[in-house]
């Protein structure tokens, strides 16, 4: 809810931006020589020649607006729906949201882990031979079933197994 609520400000503040820079861009009224019809025509014609760039800048602006104001619009509507759901649905939603960045950690530490395992027991596959010969004893024991979390979903019930690696 608080990030729907950051996007929405984030919305209101380009919407602002886009507002001012528009303010700033200022097209010249046009002003024919004469009231004849070949002056108008004239006159607006050198206009859109000179401030074609100027006219093609505030057009996209418009439409960025205009744009935004339509997103803004979708946010607000999510932002109602969400406001106007049970209590406990937005506590649980909001759990959920939690618990997937926590779960993420969780799955990217695990293959950390795995890797960090995987180089440790190619060290200890790689020394044993000669650790037996000197010391009379293994390097490292237990690596038969050296297992790391992994969270899963199928969409509502999460669960965590043990991976071996």
């Amino acid at each position: 809810m608080q990030s729907l609520r950051a996007e929405i400000e984030a919305i209101r503040t380009q919407i602002l931006a886009l507002q001012r820079e528009r303010e700033q861009i200022h097209i010249e009224t046009v002003t024919p020589e004469d009231d004849s019809p070949q002056a108008i025509a004239q006159a607006y014609r050198r206009q859109a020649r000179e401030t074609a760039n100027q006219s093609a800048e505030l057009k996209g602006i418009d439409d960025a607006i205009a744009a935004l104001k339509t997103q803004l619009r979708h946010k607000k509507q999510q932002l109602d729906q969400w406001s106007h759901r049970h209590p406990l649905e937005q506590q649980m939603e909001e759990s959920r949201l939690q618990a997937q960045v926590h779960a993420d950690r969780i799955n990217h530490l695990a293959r950390e882990l795995s890797e960090e395992v995987k180089s440790l027991k190619a060290i200890a596959d790689q020394i044993s031979p000669l650790y037996w010969q000197v010391y009379y004893k293994p390097f490292i024991t237990g690596f038969s079933n050296i297992s790391v979390p992994h969270v899963r979903s199928d969409g509502e019930v999460w669960g965590i197994v043990n991976r071996i690696v």
